[in-house]
């Protein structure tokens, strides 16, 4: 095989920001491409490829085979084809890119074709802002004129959160009044990884995976075991609140950020190709990278969405921490702001975004679709501990437990229609739509 090995860190890879702000805005790419394929006829555009651009020797991953994965997105001499979802991470040299992208244009049996990108978890740590302290709270369990009424004097009335027993987030989207549990639906989180020996998560993790190079599945940067456990955190923690949606659901745990907290597209990808072989109903991403205003979104994660969608498969994904509120406002991040994934602003504690969260106001799918808590949010860390953490990414995970919860209702759903619900369920907000999307998110 002609190709050569390639110096990927040449593409611009900047090291994690720990606290969410984008001090490069430059876009970041690995050198690889993601291509979509068209299902009835993968080989064509493989062969399209080899012939015009010379692409490195494929590697072919099938349903739940996870193993070796990671070493072959690290190799420059192999591209790898995710049979399920017909979608390739592609190896080519620097001088036939031009010849890719022709052919990619050219070819009908490639549906798509972009550039590899970095994304990276999206938490803040080190706020800038203090929250207003006084917000609504949501108490009533009747239909949905009265709890509307009631939260609207409640919200005039200004109370403050007790969290005792339950987090500020968990009552805000009133899952201490829902007697659901997410039991019998699986969520899959691509982050980070998960403290496996995390005593609230003791036969709880149905399934792991890691798919960097080099790391095991346990979580060296404590993003994803915070995100695991705002999803499906225990009925009964071992200390503190309650701070899980779905106390029953169960666990699918897939590291596609390394402990720095950075990753690729392709590893997001064979994330995404795992959780769905593996029955996920929800596959909750609290990771992205920055859009500029303007820019449309990746027509490669919107494409991959539908598949997942037509599976069966709810995405949720990171709305973006880039704002500076009020006089800064950065659009949603990718790949949040493809249509056919639920993009999840933050809110506060007084049930207005958060001084960091984007808005959807690149629009054509970059718009919000839902608002969660996502300030000072207490949940699980590694080494069997607690912390509390903001940002948006903090927001996510409470959405995909509220879809377990709808998935255990209504197990005949469809996953459109786990996605209308969510929306039609949301309580609304005086805020713009561009900020907080169908509203307040709230449990069935």
């Amino acid at each position: 095989m002609a190709n050569g090995p390639m110096d990927r860190r040449a593409f611009g890879e900047q090291p994690f920001r720990p606290n969410g702000s984008v001090t490069d805005q430059s876009t970041e790419y690995t050198g690889r491409y993601v291509v979509l394929l068209d299902p009835s006829n993968q080989e064509s555009g493989l062969n399209a490829l080899r012939s015009s651009a010379d692409i490195a020797s494929v590697e072919r991953v099938r349903g739940t085979e996870a193993a070796n994965v990671a070493e072959l997105l690290e190799r420059p001499d192999v591209s790898v084809l995710f049979e399920d979802l017909n979608a390739a991470v592609v190896e080519v040299r620097p001088e036939q890119r031009h010849a890719l992208v022709t052919t990619a244009e050219a070819e009908p049996s490639i549906i798509a074709a972009e550039p590899e990108r970095m994304v990276y978890a999206l938490p803040i740590t080190a706020p800038q802002q203090a929250p207003t302290e006084f917000f609504p709270a949501f108490r009533s369990d009747e239909d949905v004129v009265a709890r509307h009424t009631r939260a609207e004097i409640a919200a005039g009335q200004g109370p403050s959160w007790i969290e005792d027993k339950w987090t500020w987030g968990l009552q805000a989207i009133r899952a201490d009044l829902s007697s659901l549990t997410g039991r019998g639906v699986k969520i899959a989180v691509l982050d980070t990884g998960v403290d496996t020996d995390h005593p609230d998560f003791a036969g709880r993790i149905e399934a792991t995976e890691s798919f960097v190079p080099g790391e095991t599945v346990e979580d060296g940067h404590g993003h994803g075991t915070h995100c695991i456990g705002t999803a499906a955190g225990p009925a009964s923690p071992g200390q503190g609140p309650r701070y899980g949606v779905a106390p029953e659901a169960q666990i699918l745990a897939a590291k596609v950020l390394s402990n720095a907290g950075s990753g690729t597209d392709g590893q997001i990808l064979a994330g995404m190709a795992w959780a769905v072989a593996h029955g996920a109903r929800v596959i909750s991403m609290s990771l992205g990278a920055r859009v500029r205003p303007g820019e449309l979104f990746p027509q490669t994660y919107e494409i991959l969405a539908r598949r997942t969608l037509e599976r069966g498969t709810v995405i949720v994904a990171a709305a973006g921490n880039d704002s500076h509120r009020p006089q800064d406002i950065w659009p949603v991040s990718r790949p949040a702001n493809c249509p056919s994934i639920l993009a999840v602003a933050a809110l506060d504690k007084a049930i207005a975004p958060t001084f960091f969260s984007n808005a959807g106001i690149n629009g054509q799918g970059g718009e919000i679709n839902i608002a969660a808590p996502g300030w000072q949010v207490y949940s699980a860390a590694p080494g069997g501990g607690y912390k509390h953490q903001s940002g948006t990414s903090m927001a996510t995970p409470h959405v995909a437990g509220v879809l377990a919860l709808l998935a255990q209702a209504n197990p005949n759903a469809s996953a459109a229609d786990l996605m209308a619900g969510l929306k039609s369920g949301a309580f609304p907000l005086t805020q713009p739509l561009r900020d907080v999307g169908a509203g307040l998110l709230q449990t069935p």
